[in-house]
């Protein structure tokens, strides 16, 4: 297993592509990346929320359907259509090993788009209602995108994109995470939290100009 290396100096948005907070945040880290890459590199790295024992089908989890509309009511968050249909019936197994192997390949292929891949990940589920176990949902991000499909595919079935996931899950960890979605701004050993879900551009922008000065 390789470890996961963040750069020096970068903003670290810690994340699960299951989690309902997450997409809830989508935009917000997505508009946040957009309007401060050029000054500092971000990155994402997967926590594993549904992992292990814990990896069950949807209908396992009964308080998700009260929980996305706290998340819908709150950030403006949509599930779409298909993704109601999944919810209702129940059988989908969230695993976040899985989740987390398709962002490392994804993350792999293109580093400097790994926030617009976090995105990418969450629409096919929230909005689409793909299972990321999948390897077609994977590869057809990629060739969305314009990729090589099937270089996203070795890299999920040789072993490799899953043992970065497994990095990546110790990593958050070890940087304290564990509840997500949790932003981080990291300078060499020293790391600040910065605020997530429900806050406002300006807020973070702000927030960044203080740590980058």
């Amino acid at each position: 297993m390789q470890a996961t290396v963040l750069p020096a100096r970068c903003v670290v948005y810690v994340m699960d592509a299951y989690c309902g907070w997450c997409w809830g945040f989508s935009a917000r880290i997505v508009e946040f990346e957009a309007a401060n890459r050029h000054r500092v590199p971000f990155t994402a790295i997967s926590g594993g929320l549904f992992t292990g024992q814990r990896a069950r089908p949807i209908s396992a989890y009964p308080h998700i359907p009260e929980a996305n509309a706290r998340i819908a009511r709150l950030t403006g968050a949509h599930f779409g259509e298909a993704y109601q249909r999944v919810l209702e019936e129940g059988r989908l197994v969230m695993n976040s090993s899985d989740a987390g192997a398709a962002l490392a390949a994804l993350r792999d292929l293109a580093p400097q788009k790994t926030i617009h891949w976090t995105r990418q990940l969450q629409e096919a589920f929230y909005e689409r209602g793909q299972s990321l176990s999948e390897p077609a949902t994977i590869g057809g991000i990629a060739a969305a995108e314009g990729f090589d499909a099937a270089e996203v595919l070795r890299r999920l079935q040789d072993g490799s994109a899953l043992g970065q996931a497994a990095s990546d899950f110790a990593l958050a960890r070890q940087l304290g995470a564990s509840t997500y979605p949790t932003l981080l701004f990291a300078d060499g050993h020293k790391v600040q939290s910065l605020p997530a879900t429900g806050t406002a551009l300006e807020v973070l922008n702000e927030r960044l100009d203080a740590l980058l000065a």
